[in-house]
């Protein structure tokens, strides 16, 4: 008798774990004919500023739609930059584009790579400390470093990517990782490890053309990368930044070089400037209406501000 129960209670048991198992998402289900179908996991949303699932970080954060032929804008500039690109910040779609491949310098641009690996290993309230070698800079600057003295870190970002000062770049780099040769070493490697296979960096800051490169394709994922990070997105759509500092007066004024910004565009939200003899001037910019969210790259343009102010205005006129 008493295994007749037993048997009775396990048949039962196991029962239910069946019915339990069977109502799980992604589990098998039955058909209107009685056969067993798999119900599919549901995928992972994309939410604004990227994907929700971070199983292959090494992806870039945005996956441009290049296969298209016919961009939705059709504009030729009287006198065209090397290179540009127009696209959804958001979506991936291309609006207009402009030989998005074509490897070229990129001057001071490099410093969005470089933000990006500092605020991914160091903290706001970390010490930067300026090396003789981050004085020892050549080009644009923070320019009121004191030698010897540590620096909170989010001030050296601000001095990064608003005056875009190489001194703070050598500064990063050899807080980061020792030395700035291992630092470049790090950016190349998450280069790779974004897929942009037009990119190579030789230097923290872009100063030196030689070697150092990339195309608007890379360029416009590696924005979306930084205005993904809150500390960079918070900096690069400021038009100045006070700060305090360890200088006569206990402060430091630092103002943006990004030519929107300057000149007031709606719903500018950053990115970044740069300009060498060989790079000439270029800019990646992002600007937000309406909810919706729009780059622009640029490589080697005769006036940056004013073809980005008319490629945004393209840009957010269609529906």
């Amino acid at each position: 008798m008493r295994r007749l129960l037993l048997a009775i209670v396990l048949a039962a048991l196991a029962a239910l774990a069946a019915g339990c198992g069977g109502s799980s998402a992604g589990s098998a289900a039955t058909s209107a004919n009685g056969a067993a179908t798999t119900r599919p996991a549901p995928s992972p949303l994309q939410v604004a500023n990227g994907p929700v699932e971070a199983a292959d970080p090494g992806r870039p954060p945005l996956r441009l739609k290049l296969s298209t032929t016919a961009d939705p804008i059709r504009l030729r500039f009287h006198q065209q930059p090397r290179s540009g690109l127009l696209f959804d910040l958001d979506t991936g779609e291309v609006l207009w584009r402009r030989l998005p491949d074509r490897v070229l310098p990129i001057a001071s641009l490099t410093k969005m790579m470089t933000a990006l690996i500092v605020v991914r290993r160091q903290h706001p309230a970390d010490k930067v400390r300026v090396t003789k070698e981050a004085l020892a800079y050549k080009g644009s600057a923070v320019g009121v470093l004191p030698r010897g003295k540590r620096i909170k870190l989010e001030t050296m970002l601000n001095g990064l990517l608003l005056p875009s000062g190489n001194d703070a770049a050598i500064a990063l780099a050899q807080r980061v990782s020792g030395t700035v040769a291992r630092f470049v070493t790090r950016m190349n490697e998450q280069a790779r490890s974004f897929g942009m296979a037009c990119t190579r960096y030789t230097s923290p800051d872009g100063f030196e053309d030689a070697g150092n490169h990339s195309c608007a394709t890379d360029l416009a994922g590696l924005a979306r990368a930084v205005l993904d990070q809150p500390r960079l997105a918070r900096i690069v759509k400021r038009r100045r930044a006070v700060l305090p500092f360890p200088i006569k007066g206990g402060r430091i004024y630092l103002f943006n070089n990004n030519p929107l910004l300057r000149t007031g565009y709606p719903g500018t939200i950053g990115v970044k400037t740069g300009f060498t003899d060989a790079a000439g001037r270029c800019l990646v910019a992002a600007a937000q209406r309406g909810g919706r969210r729009l780059g622009v790259v640029l490589l080697h343009s005769p006036d940056p501000g004013r073809q980005a102010r008319v490629l945004l205005d393209r840009g957010f006129r269609l529906r």
